[in-house]
């Protein structure tokens, strides 16, 4: 399965609006900015996340959008099913031989299980200092 740049630039809006969360709206512009991203590119994304009830918009000089939910309510499992579609790794699971039919499975259900399990909140907080990150592992 791989995430494209919809659902990792979705990704970063949302963590964006966590940050943020409760200090009124924050601007697209503002968030393309800090992250060096296309505003426009953010403005098409963040259509089918108001659509899905995720965000909401704030009109007026000072508006932008905001979490529609607290951000410990909100997984990236969410986020990225609204920009990404169902989340699996093979199509058609159904037409494969049991055995990898079975490894699909195995691997769809760990994905969604870390997807499921990682709230806004988690991602927003997150510092990068794990000890995990410090090392890089090449198959």
């Amino acid at each position: 399965m791989r995430i494209s740049t919809k659902g990792r630039y979705g990704l970063t809006i949302m963590i964006e609006l966590a940050r943020k969360y409760g200090e009124g709206p924050t601007s697209l512009k503002s968030i393309a900015q800090s992250h060096d991203l296309s505003e426009h590119y953010l403005e098409q994304l963040i259509a089918p996340l108001r659509n899905a009830g995720l965000v909401k918009s704030i009109r007026g000089a000072y508006g932008g959008y905001i979490l529609a939910n607290d951000p410990s309510k909100i997984t990236a499992g969410d986020v990225i099913r609204v920009l990404e579609g169902p989340i699996t790794p093979v199509e058609g699971i159904e037409d494969e031989p049991p055995a990898q039919r079975h490894l699909w499975l195995k691997i769809r259900d760990a994905v969604k299980d870390v997807l499921d399990n990682m709230t806004l909140d988690d991602l927003a907080s997150h510092t990068g200092d794990n000890e995990q990150d410090a090392y890089m592992f090449y198959i």
